[in-house]
């Protein structure tokens, strides 16, 4: 404890009853632990009591003429200490139940007492018995033996305890004295005429009240009862010096009530003066009515709005504030002084009181239960009124007005219980709903007419003790459980939890609380002026004939002297320097109270009737009315904080807190909850660290983290119901019902239902209830969401405009910024949306989908923005940014890219779903690349879309715009890292197979076919080389259209730049080998899409980045690739009109020969420069050897893919026979794809070996016929035949039904992407000028003519009606292609 007591020894002589009273044990130097080194500041100067002669008398709190103030206050002082020390105790022995000697097991394990339950029990239960005479040995001598072993230690646990039990039993006797006293000497309580000592005496009273009643609740028989048992075993079975007079302190207060009762039957009768004089202030309280209607709380008269300072009844409205006070008065009055409930009066006071309350609070969240009290020690008492003054009904002529008045009582406190259970709560929640409607009123007033603030203050303490009270009702009564009088059942509380005016009242008092300190100098100034003229109002009284008369003694009329000299002494308020005036009016104070002290009391000379009748004569108002009213105003000048702490103070609600924190996130964002409130839920907890006591030091870090953590659930709750309303609006319901728009698919769906149905039919088309129609939230039904849709909107500005102007929360050395938490929160609700609409709940959402989900978003933080001073947009560049690439920031400044490339995790996301679903197609969808739409398509949805709904050009434009270039990168560099993965596979192929390619290609050269035939049946594995080759011509068919739609995004956002890469493309040098600028420049410009040669550049970069091509065995890389000409994956492929390509992605094998032979050879090339360069020291013909490095470099790709394109031929035409020739239009298709596809082969390149006329007839007769049904070639069996396999494999033979992707669009000449977008190709040209970089030619290899194109075009229309048999041309073996 604070201050140890380690000498008992030493103090026992001196609190024996034979020994004589210590000058310590009277005196307050023993109560310097509970007061503190600091005396307070009503106090702080030296008792002055001057005796007739003079002389200063100290002794015992009282004087010759008066009594000592300090002394009464500072009691009241210890009150707080005791019952702050009895709190703590209780929490460490979680709250036990003496009475009913119910004590849990955290109890015994506390430390305090001996873990010995039997022994503990039997001495509490047996109290006052002596343990000597309960036989111990005999109910548990093994607890008893462990008592006597460690009997210092228990000793040592107890001792500060026991202490606290004698200085209960000291304050006892001091307070009682000091009330006594006061009772006895003082002339006059009434509120009226002596307030402030009527206050000072009151306090002290339901102080000693507090005490004794809230130490019933500490296991007092149990501490003194094995305190000194433990004594005896230690000190020779001596009891302890005080024992005795402990047990009968505890004895005669067993219950507390009882020793009340006894000990203040002498002051009951001043006590019931006292209730009856507040008795009107307190019935004006509970009428509403009359307190709007007669404007008490107003700052103008509500029928008379001229009169705006509420002079009607001032001292009325500031009497107001301390109708707390006086209802407790009133319930520990009565409780404790049961016979003034007698008097005529008071039926009607303790009736309104009791009435509205269940619970007497004693200490903090300490309380017992009003009306069982009552019922349990008042009603005995006037029921035995009731029986003597029946008994004494002939004696005495008052008897009968007796009997009827206590059988009244009783039937009152019979009654009311069952009424305060009704109505409690309807009576405190009218009584909030005026106070929400004052106040509000109130705070626009002030707030329009600050001058008018001053002269209203004391109405404006009203206003806020009325709150104050109001709040700590609502929460000291929830949770509270009462038994009926008449029945065991216990009744709980019907205490709404989303009670909105508790919001209202809350942040209410925290604006009237802003408004004072924000004009605190205009008040002070004003009270300055106030006690200016008051001083000269003060001297004419003393001066006036009556006062002359009077004949005041010399200390009198010295302090009256000093009281003007004071006052006059004012600093006078002269411009703007008010708030600079420092003026401590404390002197003053102290000097009235000491005249107050005087004049009141009964052994004074003059008193305050003969001041009264002295003054009052001048038609003015008295001397002490004047002194008291300089009291009051005085306070606002030096102690207005104090006062405004006192009133408004709500740190009460601490020790509710889990109930503030629930009522709080029922109301706050319920439909009454106001955003702005949240300021005031928040500000409450500043003060929450006031309610640690000095006694208890632990409290304070205690209640400070209690505090930081109800501030931190607030936020977190505050923080939610943001982002709920973010959310709100971003949903389905909100701002998306306003912009709904149907998809391609759903408009499609929408009409073919549509068609289906007759005009005339009322009802509405099957497809339709699928999905709301726009324009939906026009109609009337729907004005209801639309109303509530703005309400949001308003309350989300509302919230951010409040957090954005709150002031920091300051709780001990935290400071919680709003605006801060609220920027948090945005974004991280952004970065948390963006990755949850990432992911439908089949599969990645469209990135088309994706981008206007997250504008939505945006454009709410943009709303949200307006109402905010901080730039949000940067956040959310940074969220994006970070989604996009959350590697170290270094990273982003370095050209080199680092080994460990961090991403965010949406783009990973999206990134890898593409890798795996459209690269890999591990889910086995059929994944083609259509080159006529450029963009895959797949034969089943991948996950909740078809492939073209996520990979056209449109979508990955808005995959570009969402991640940026980092995104583009990410996906760019997996795309590499799968590829390089799958070069690596080709490169083993060639190593393990060299021997063998080098037999193909001599064979080759000699034209053996048969050792050409037996050479590449030993090449191992080439099914599966050539599907890794499909895998490579996919990737790099992926990444050509991932930057073209790079590059589309850049022209559109940074033009400038765009047209600078473009212009800079042109004229990049073609040098072997580049150089590091050179290098990096073209592969930046490769990624948007600005260099024509995109795939031979991609591979090159890749196989320079990974070292491969480094083997001589690349050299073989033709014929391994000749060799695929006779795989058995030909016998199924089928050209596709539809698509551009084969049914089995075989023209990205075209794409990827021409990309890896060129990159290779690049490489190669290269490679052999550098060597070169190192045998020479680099020092003769440096560029001019680099630029024939160049030249001999596209000479060796040429020369190398027309060695590939002759030997394929060769082995083609060679396979080809009348029993198999299955394969042979998807081969010559192939190599005729291969020659628009690459930059480095000519269309001459292909007519040595294979004539134009045979493509003629192949492209005439797909493109002649429907293209629906594929190109039938004579075949021996049916299953070689392409048009079987194509009709199994084709999407555009295959559709499966009942999805939302429309059909594929039949034409070639009239192509269409899922996305309704029409490329018509017309007349004279076989590619569009849009493509022309491409090198990739769209028709045909023969020109045309118009009506030609005119009737494939017709004939596109007939698409998707099913099959239909083609004419076979080549029935007769006399057609192009018969001849070898």
């Amino acid at each position: 404890m604070a201050k140890s007591r380690q000498h008992f020894s030493s103090q026992d002589s001196s609190l024996s009853p034979t020994s004589v009273r210590s000058k310590e044990w009277e005196g307050p130097s023993r109560w310097t632990e509970y007061l503190g080194p600091e005396p307070s500041p009503m106090t702080s100067r030296s008792s002055r009591t001057a005796g007739p002669d003079g002389q200063i008398v100290q002794s015992a709190g009282v004087s010759h003429k008066g009594l000592n103030m300090q002394w009464v206050v500072q009691l009241t002082e210890v009150a707080e200490g005791l019952m702050a020390k009895m709190y703590r105790l209780n929490q460490i022995l979680d709250y036990p139940d003496p009475v009913g000697h119910t004590f849990s097991e955290a109890f015994w394990k506390a430390g305090v007492f001996p873990n010995h339950p039997r022994l503990c029990l039997l001495l509490s239960k047996k109290f006052p018995e002596h343990y000597s005479k309960l036989q111990l040995e005999r109910v548990d001598k093994v607890a008893l033996d462990a008592l006597h072993d460690n009997a210092g230690l228990h000793l040592q646990s107890l001792e500060p305890w026991v202490q606290l039990l004698l200085d209960l039993m000291a304050f006892r006797e001091q307070a009682l004295r000091l009330i006594l006293d006061l009772s006895s000497t003082v002339i006059t309580l009434l509120p009226h005429q002596n307030s402030l000592i009527l206050h000072a005496f009151m306090d002290l009273f339901c102080s000693f009240v507090r005490v004794n009643l809230f130490s019933e609740k500490i296991p007092r028989k149990m501490m003194l009862q094995m305190y000194n048992l433990l004594h005896a075993i230690s000190r020779n079975d001596r009891d302890c010096d005080f024992y005795h007079r402990l047990v009968q302190f505890i004895d005669g207060y067993d219950p507390p009530l009882k020793g009340l009762k006894e000990d203040l039957n002498f002051v009951s009768p001043r006590i019931g003066e006292v209730l009856e004089a507040v008795g009107p202030i307190i019935f004006l309280s509970t009428d509403t009515r009359k307190l709007r209607n007669e404007g008490f709380l107003s700052p103008y008269h509500p029928r008379y709005p001229d009169i705006l300072t509420n002079s009607a009844h001032p001292m009325r409205a500031q009497d107001l504030a301390n109708v707390t006070s006086y209802r407790e008065w009133v319930l520990f009055g009565y409780l404790v002084c049961p016979d003034e409930l007698l008097r005529v009066t008071s039926i009607d006071i303790a009736l309104v009181v009791l009435k509205e309350n269940l619970v007497l609070t004693l200490f903090r969240d300490e309380y017992i239960l009003l009306h069982e009290e009552y019922q349990l020690f008042v009603l005995p008492r006037i029921i035995e009124s009731k029986k003597m003054a029946k008994s004494g009904r002939t004696k005495q002529k008052e008897a009968d007005l007796e009997y009827s008045v206590a059988k009244q009582v009783e039937k009152m406190i019979s009654e009311v219980h069952e009424q305060a259970l009704l109505s409690c709560d309807a009576i405190h929640r009218e009584r909030r709903i005026l106070l929400k409607q004052e106040i509000g009123r109130m705070v626009l007033f002030f707030t329009d007419q600050p001058s008018l603030l001053a002269p209203n203050i004391q109405m404006v303490f009203s206003a806020l003790a009325f709150a104050q009270c109001e709040v700590l009702w609502y929460f000291q009564h929830v949770g509270i459980a009462s038994s009926k009088s008449k029945a065991v059942r216990m009744v709980s509380v019907e205490i709404d939890p989303s009670d909105p005016t508790i919001g209202f009242l809350l942040d209410g008092m925290d604006h009237l609380c802003c408004l004072v300190r924000k004009y605190i100098a205009a008040i002070r100034g004003y009270a300055l002026s106030y006690l200016s003229s008051c001083a000269g109002r003060i001297r004419f009284l003393l001066n006036t004939p009556g006062m002359v008369a009077l004949d005041l003694d010399a200390s009198l009329k010295s302090l009256f002297q000093q009281i003007v000299q004071h006052l006059e002494n004012i600093p006078k308020p002269q411009g703007e320097n008010v708030s600079a005036i420092t003026c401590d009016l404390s002197e003053f104070r102290k000097d009235w109270l000491s005249i107050l002290m005087i004049v009141t009391s009964s052994r004074s000379s003059i008193n305050i009737r003969h001041l009264e009748k002295a003054t009052v004569s001048t038609g003015k108002e008295g001397l002490l009315s004047e002194g008291n009213a300089a009291y009051n105003w005085s306070r606002c000048v030096d102690e207005l904080e104090s006062q405004l702490s006192k009133h408004a103070s709500l740190k009460k609600l601490y020790f509710y807190h889990q109930h503030l924190t629930a009522v709080f996130r029922n109301t706050m964002f319920g439909p009454e909850g106001r955003p702005q409130h949240c300021c005031a839920w928040l500000g409450v907890a500043s003060s929450f660290p006031e309610c640690a006591s000095p006694i208890v030091p632990e409290e304070v870090t205690k209640i400070g983290r209690d505090a930081v953590l109800y501030v931190e659930s607030l936020i977190e709750s505050i923080m939610g119901g943001l982002e709920g309303l973010i959310n709100i609006l971003d949903s389905e319901g909100g701002f998306g019902a306003l912009e709904n728009q149907l998809l391609p698919e759903q408009a499609a769906s929408y009409m073919n239902s549509a068609s289906r149905i007759s005009i005339t039919s009322a009802k509405s088309p099957k497809g339709a209830p699928g999905f709301p129609l726009p324009g939906h939230e026009s109609r009337p039904e729907n004005n209801a969401s639309i109303k509530m849709l703005e309400a949001a909107v308003q309350r989300l500005t509302n919230l951010c405009s409040v957090l954005n102007d709150m002031e920091p929360i300051c709780v001990l050395n935290h400071v919680f910024v709003l605006r801060e938490y609220m920027r948090e929160c945005i974004l991280g609700n952004l970065r948390r949306r963006l990755l949850a609409v990432l992911k439908t709940d089949n599969d990645l959402q469209r990135p088309t989908v994706l981008e206007s989900l997250i504008r939505r978003h945006i454009s709410i933080i943009h709303l949200a923005e307006q109402h905010i001073s901080m730039d949000l947009t940067q956040g959310i560049r940074e969220v994006l940014l970070s989604e996009a690439f959350s590697g170290p920031v270094s990273s982003l400044h370095l050209f080199e890219k680092p080994e460990e490339q961090h991403t965010g995790s949406a783009t990973e996301a999206v990134c890898n779903w593409y890798i795996e679903n459209i690269i890999k197609d591990i889910s086995g969808a059929g994944i083609l690349f259509a080159p006529i739409h450029k963009c895959f398509k797949s034969t089943r949805p991948v996950g909740g879309y078809f492939a073209d709904s996520v990979t056209d050009l449109r979508e990955l434009k808005a995959f570009a715009r969402i991640f940026g270039g980092y995104g583009v990168d990410r996906l760019d560099r997996l795309l590499k890292e799968h590829t390089a993965a799958l070069l690596n596979c080709i490169d083993t192929s060639l190593r393990s197979n060299r021997d063998v390619l080098e037999a193909v290609a001599g064979s080759l050269h000699s034209g053996d076919r048969n050792e050409r035939e037996a050479s590449i049946k030993q090449i191992v594995d080439i099914d599966t080389v050539i599907g890794f080759c499909v895998q490579a011509g996919l990737a790099l068919a992926f990444d050509r259209s991932l930057a073209e739609a790079a590059g589309t995004v850049l022209f559109e956002g940074a033009p400038l730049i765009h047209s600078l890469l473009a212009g800079i493309s042109k004229h990049i040098p073609e040098e072997i080998p580049e150089k590091k600028e050179v290098r990096r420049l073209r592969g930046v410009a490769n990624n948007v899409g600005v260099v024509d040669n995109h795939d031979s550049q991609w591979v090159r970069l890749i196989l320079e980045e990974v070292g491969g091509a480094n083997d001589g065995s690349w050299s073989l890389l033709p014929y391994f690739f000749a060799a695929f000409m006779t795989s058995n994956i030909w016998t199924t492929t089928a050209f596709n009109v539809d698509t551009g390509g084969f049914n089995n992605n075989m023209h990205c094998l075209a794409r990827c020969i021409s990309a890896v032979i060129a990159g290779s050879e690049f490489v190669r090339v290269e490679r052999e420069y550098q060597q070169r360069q190192s045998l020479s020291n680099g020092h003769v013909g440096e560029s001019v050897d680099s630029e024939q490095s160049r030249l001999s470099a596209e000479a060796s790709i040429k020369s190398t893919m027309q060695l590939f394109v002759k030997f394929s031929a060769s082995i083609i035409l060679d396979s080809w026979s009348e029993t198999n020739r299955s394969h042979l239009v998807a081969q010559l298709i192939f190599l005729d794809q291969l020659c628009e596809i690459s930059p480095y082969l000519p269309r001459s390149s292909l007519e040595p070996h294979v004539p134009y006329a045979i493509l003629r007839s192949i492209y005439s007769q797909y493109y002649t016929n429907s293209p629906n049904t594929p190109l039938a070639l004579l075949s021996i069996s049916p299953r070689h035949s392409p048009a079987v396999s194509l009709s199994h494999a084709s999407p555009a033979a295959r559709q499966p039904r009942g999805d939302s992707t429309p059909q594929y669009d039949s034409g070639y000449f009239k192509g269409s992407s899922s996305h309704g977008q029409e490329h018509i190709y017309d007349g004279g040209s076989s590619r569009s000028t849009e493509h022309r970089q491409q090198n990739y030619r769209r028709s045909g290899p023969l020109d045309y003519g118009s009506s030609r194109k005119v009737k494939f075009a017709e004939g596109s229309t007939s698409g998707n009606t099913g099959p239909s048999p083609l004419p076979r041309f080549a029935v007769s073996r006399s057609g192009p292609i018969s001849y070898k």
